[in-house]
């Protein structure tokens, strides 16, 4: 399908003189589907790399959990659910990699992926380390919450209920307020030597163009974390690597290029 160009209008942050913002294409519904689809391919041309990724992926959860069990704050479960989508697309450049070199008709390599961040090394490191100042905020956030919870109470459902309420709902603002900002950072740092603030805007300004496909991505995004969960972490092992590869198929539709890619 053909993609339209989209002018960016004059707004903030076109204005800011902060960085620039590259310009994106006007996305259709179907689209998030054909990327699972394009993941799926990618999945099968690299079957070893993408058990590598999975496994690593199961493991970040299942520790995350025992965590949470050796300290008994059950109310923490959720804010480490969310830590855990915060990591996710700086712990992915290794799959995008993989994506990228089949796109470029390369066999991948796992040495080749595991390298993937030296590309644009200080700026995805600041991406690194920005998302993990976002993760002890939000954790920051979520021992308020705790602390709040009267220890005297019973920890059954109807007591635990407002506090939960409470974490999704905050939950809900912090996942929102990352998926804007990482939708496309990392393949952006990835394939352009361009600077954080650059890929950051020009993923916010992507998302907020492309609201609707973009919501549908997130929520297909957020039913895999989900369902990952379900499976006791198992499902994380094929669906993780599929995220991954479909966020790249994602970033090569939506950001635009002055010249058409040419690759050796």
């Amino acid at each position: 399908m053909s993609k339209h160009f989209k002018e960016i209008p004059e707004t903030a942050i076109s204005k800011s003189g902060i960085s620039r913002v590259i310009p994106c294409k006007e996305l259709e519904l179907g689209d998030p589907i054909k990327w699972l689809s394009l993941a799926i391919q990618d999945w099968q041309r690299a079957p070893m790399i993408s058990l590598f990724y999975g496994l690593i992926f199961a493991f970040i959860p299942w520790l995350i959990t025992y965590l949470v069990a050796m300290t008994g704050w059950h109310l923490v479960i959720l804010p480490a659910i969310v830590c855990f989508m915060l990591l996710g697309p700086f712990l992915a450049a290794g799959l995008y990699d993989v994506s990228w070199e089949i796109e470029k008709q390369h066999k991948p390599s796992l040495r080749h992926s595991l390298r993937a961040i030296r590309r644009n090394t200080v700026n995805e490191w600041a991406f690194g380390v920005m998302l993990m100042i976002f993760m002890i905020f939000w954790l920051r956030v979520a021992s308020l919450i705790h602390a709040l919870y009267p220890a005297y109470l019973d920890p059954n459902l109807t007591n635990l209920l407002p506090f939960l309420v409470i974490g999704v709902a905050v939950g809900a603002v912090f996942t929102a307020v990352v998926f804007f900002i990482t939708a496309f950072t990392q393949p952006i740092l990835m394939e352009r030597q361009v600077d954080l603030a650059t890929a950051v805007l020009t993923s916010m300004n992507a998302v907020w163009l492309n609201k609707i496909p973009m919501l549908i991505w997130s929520g297909i995004i957020f039913s895999t974390v989900a369902i990952g969960f379900v499976t006791a972490f198992i499902g994380f092992i094929f669906l993780m690597p599929l995220v991954g590869y479909a966020s790249w198929h994602a970033y090569i539709d939506t950001i635009e290029i002055k010249r058409e890619r040419h690759y050796e």
